[in-house]
């Protein structure tokens, strides 16, 4: 039954994905904001298909702490492909930095610039990384949109715990901002690189803000405890 359910759910969520980005070819040529609308419509039809298909219930908690500052950015734990798209919905337009790969996509890279998603190259020194934290820097300076990163790196099991990359904490000292960790349990419902997808809750939860000014080696320390914190109290 669930082999079943999943089949069709990741027929209609592709399918989904593909039309999204047909249909949103003229926001390239029109202001990002329409393209950001089209992503949150995206994300929203995602909820619809967990929720027809697995009756999956959707939490989103400590949203009050998105309000306490103007400007912020976002570490989120990564489970799976679910938050990326869940994370637009209560974020004011995030500004992703995402591996290289997925901006080469025809017609769904394009949508990713159009939003000012970051690219980089995963675990290699090149000459477009060389250059990463002034494009950061750039994209965060004039515009009220947080960056989102998943400072894991890449996807994880639910009851994995890999100590987080360093890069974020160079982005926290460099930025000066605060920081709002995410904590979720998304891969219980959608484990990584599984066909299957699975009845449940998903919790998505944002935690106190770091606030600017620690070392770079203490904020990474208690980022990655408050995030593991989290997703055992989630559990």
């Amino acid at each position: 039954m669930i082999f079943l359910r999943s089949f069709f759910f990741n027929i209609f969520l592709f399918a989904g994905i593909a039309s999204a980005c047909i249909i949103s070819i003229p926001f390239l040529f029109v202001k990002d904001k329409y393209m950001i609308c089209a992503g949150k419509f995206l994300s929203y039809y995602i909820f619809y298909l967990l929720k027809i298909f697995f009756k999956t219930e959707i939490e989103f908690r400590g949203l009050q702490n998105l309000k306490k500052y103007e400007k912020y950015f976002v570490a989120s734990a990564h489970q799976s492909m679910f938050e990326t798209f869940a994370l637009q919905t209560v974020l004011p337009g995030p500004i992703f930095i995402l591996k290289k790969e997925l901006v080469k996509i025809p017609i769904f890279g394009w949508c990713l610039k159009k939003i000012g998603a970051i690219a980089i190259v995963r675990e290699t020194a090149t000459k477009e990384n060389l250059n990463f934290f002034d494009k950061i820097l750039n994209k965060i300076k004039d515009t009220d949109r947080p960056l989102l990163i998943f400072p894991q790196g890449t996807r994880v099991a639910y009851k994995e715990r890999p100590p987080f990359k360093k890069g974020v904490s160079r982005i926290y000292e460099a930025l000066k901002l605060p920081c709002v960790p995410v904590a979720l349990n998304t891969g219980k419902i959608w484990p990584k690189n599984s066909f299957n997808k699975y009845p449940g809750k998903i919790i998505i939860s944002f935690l106190t803000p770091i606030e600017p000014g620690l070392e770079k080696e203490k904020f990474l320390s208690k980022l990655q405890s408050d995030i593991y914190k989290e997703i055992d109290l989630i559990d």
